[in-house]
């Protein structure tokens, strides 16, 4: 009688062994962005120079009262005479007597550089909006979109404005001035709201251009 091959029966892998051995590699957390996010303040190899009295005196006053120097005026230190033009002009317009509120001003800042996606200025300046508001959410609809937000007639008429200013100046008519004047605005003011808008516009392109980074304690402010 022929002997019949035995037929073994196929080994039986561990599927389930299998699968674990076919799963990729469990990936390595990447660290928070805000882990040295400012380290480097710019993408420019410029070194800071010697401050004016004035200056070093400011600088001061920004660690007195707020704990550290904004990296604006960090970046601008390597040539103190643009230092001290930039914050003659920021302290100007945003700190001086105006018929624009504080607030107002700096909701202007922020839907003008949500416009241009600042992420220097949108940080800094989204947690200006949520500190003097006492609103976070505000802060938030701020930097993502003005017009989701429950706003009062006045700041959607003045927001409009500088948005438009912002995407298409050349687009601005006495439509668009009547529109504001309607909202409760003087010319006063009107101009105010441009002099904002054209200098967050300037500022977001120079940040743009250097790649500056925020202070990494903007993040946490009024949350």
């Amino acid at each position: 009688m022929a002997n019949r091959a035995k037929h073994k029966p196929p080994e039986q892998s561990d599927t389930r062994t299998a699968a674990r051995d076919e799963r990729p590699a469990a990936a390595v957390a990447a660290p928070p962005q805000s882990t040295g996010d400012d380290t480097e303040i710019t993408a420019l190899a410029l070194s800071p120079g010697p401050l004016s009295p004035a200056m070093d005196a400011y600088f001061k006053k920004c660690m007195e009262k707020l704990g550290f120097v904004p990296n604006v005026l960090s970046a601008y230190a390597f040539d103190t005479v643009k230092l001290e033009a930039f914050v003659a002009i920021y302290n100007d317009l945003m700190l001086a007597p105006s018929g624009l509120s504080k607030l107002e001003r700096e909701m202007i800042a922020v839907a003008v550089s949500a416009q241009n996606r600042c992420y220097y200025c949108l940080t800094a300046h989204g947690a200006a909006v949520r500190g003097l508001s006492g609103d976070p959410v505000l802060g938030e609809l701020m930097v993502m979109n003005y017009r989701a937000a429950r706003l009062t007639r006045r700041q959607r008429a003045m927001l409009d404005f500088a948005v438009k200013l912002t995407d298409a100046p050349w687009a601005i008519e006495e439509a668009d001035r009547e529109a504001v004047r309607s909202a409760g605005f003087t010319d006063r003011d009107i101009w105010d709201i441009a002099a904002v808008a054209a200098f967050f516009n300037m500022s977001n392109r120079v940040a743009s251009a250097t790649d500056m980074r925020p202070n990494s304690v903007y993040h946490k402010q009024a949350r």
